[in-house]
């Protein structure tokens, strides 16, 4: 690869990646990134770093993932009543439990594509795949971090007085909701994307 088409492919990744982080940035603060019902939050925002960890790579994944936990950490000044308490409980803890889980949702999710197309001549499971799993990811990683740092809080026991009764109560409803959404739109989005991207190079659909 030449200097110039080093440099026009990571200019192509910097654009991609600014357009999703403005797409992730008007959807924290907009009521389509989230969905809310009493104290709990169904995020919508997975997509776009999904899509990013998907079309873009990893990395991007990995970059997304820090944006949308920069948004996530923002609602809990105030914007968001169960972030708020946490904050007020453990500042530190929510901090990382905002950005770490998130940064590696992206990062695997593109890894996770990755290894799939290689075997996968169609690229239809891998996106449906890779899709699903960026959903799934930030629920496991985020609630894992949830009951880990926050599970013996008076404040999380008013989910239940046992970790599955509160593992019951922010799992089920949002993980479900969100695979959906996910699934559907995700594919739908990173394989027409990824065929469009294919013509455009005159190669192979990525």
């Amino acid at each position: 690869m030449d200097t110039r088409t080093q440099t026009r492919s990571k200019t192509l990744w910097m654009v991609q990646t600014a357009i999703l982080s403005a797409i992730l940035i008007v959807l924290a603060f907009t009521p389509l990134g989230y969905l809310k019902y009493g104290t709990i939050s169904i995020t919508f925002m997975t997509l776009p770093v999904v899509v990013g960890a998907i079309i873009v790579g990893p990395g991007c994944g990995a970059l997304l993932g820090a944006v949308f936990g920069i948004t996530s950490l923002v609602q809990c000044f105030g914007l968001d009543a169960f972030g708020t308490m946490l904050m007020s409980i453990n500042p530190f803890y929510t901090v990382v439990m905002c950005l770490v889980p998130r940064i590696l949702m992206g990062w695997l999710v593109g890894l996770i594509f990755r290894a799939l197309s290689k075997i996968d001549r169609t690229r239809i499971a891998s996106f449906a795949v890779a899709s699903v799993s960026g959903a799934l990811l930030n629920t496991v990683l985020f609630v894992g971090a949830l009951v880990l740092f926050f599970g013996k809080s008076d404040d999380l026991r008013q989910f239940g007085d046992t970790v599955w009764k509160i593992l019951g109560v922010l799992i089920t409803i949002n993980a479900a909701i969100e695979a959906g959404v996910v699934l559907v739109v995700g594919t739908a989005i990173t394989k027409a994307l990824g065929v469009t991207m294919g013509r455009r190079k005159g190669g192979t659909p990525v």
